[in-house]
């Protein structure tokens, strides 16, 4: 008997913002039934986890082949072998990546995708609300940046975490340890503030790339961005969880304005 919404579109600004923010929608509860033939646009029924099938498979193909690679993300890769993967990702090819690609080469092309994406992960026109919060410190800067990234697009969103949680696994592993047996394991070398030099300016950008000073960066907005990125990769977890408060804050004010939605959603769960 609840009114049956399909799309985030046939609501209200106020009240689409609010449930895009919190993204109440459960992926494992899919139907792709409903999505044959429609537009794509963020449903109130759930939706997929919004992730470009090239990040999760170069973050999968480092996790398992590549978390003890030294330098991984620094040393070179063959501009021709890394071409060729590029390339067939843009053709739509189901690219199976597997320990005969080197991990240079995947990661290179990674860190293409992000850079080179036609609006960076981070959206240009949060580039200076994000940068502002490399002033504060403590709780307060937290919750400013979790506030931003509950800004964020769908995909955005779900791209940043996965991206953050594969930035925070290679972190893991950049010093030496020893196994089961004894035997001395390598470090990567890539710590937090390594991995957020080399990530934050593909994921944090002013300009279009190619753009007249896309490049130019001054000391302070360099220094910024790789503050930022650091304290996303080390509390990604927290940032990117709702509180049970904030959730419960926010049905009660949809339960005001738009009661028939929030009994759609409570009675589909």
């Amino acid at each position: 008997g609840a009114m049956s919404v399909d799309s985030i579109a046939d609501l209200s600004d106020n009240v689409s913002k609010l449930l895009e923010a919190l993204q109440l929608s459960h992926p494992h509860e899919l139907d792709p039934r409903r999505v044959l033939g429609k537009k794509k646009m963020l449903s109130l029924n759930p939706i997929t986890w919004q992730v470009p099938r090239i990040v999760e498979r170069c973050c999968t193909h480092i996790e398992t082949h590549g978390l003890q690679t030294v330098g991984i993300f620094r040393v070179g890769s063959s501009k021709k072998r890394d071409q060729q993967l590029r390339e067939e990702f843009d053709q739509g090819l189901d690219v199976f990546l597997d320990e005969h690609q080197s991990v240079h080469d995947v990661a290179a092309l990674l860190k293409e995708f992000l850079r080179d994406m036609p609006d960076s992960l981070i959206p240009r026109e949060l580039y200076g609300a994000f940068l502002s919060t490399a002033t504060m410190e403590g709780p307060a800067q937290l919750d400013a940046l979790q506030l931003l990234l509950f800004l964020l697009p769908p995909c955005h969103s779900d791209t940043l975490h996965r991206l953050l949680r594969f930035l925070g696994e290679v972190a893991r592993h950049a010093e030496r340890s020893w196994d089961a047996d004894g035997q001395e394991v390598p470090g990567n070398k890539m710590t937090v503030s390594n991995l957020a030099t080399v990530f934050g300016p593909n994921i944090l950008q002013k300009e279009k790339p190619g753009e007249k000073d896309a490049g130019a960066l001054n000391f302070e907005d360099s220094a910024a961005i790789i503050l930022v990125l650091q304290r996303l990769i080390e509390h990604h977890q927290a940032l990117f969880m709702v509180s049970p408060e904030m959730q419960c804050d926010i049905l009660r004010r949809l339960f005001q304005t738009d009661p028939d939605v929030i009994d759609y959603l409570l009675r589909r769960k």
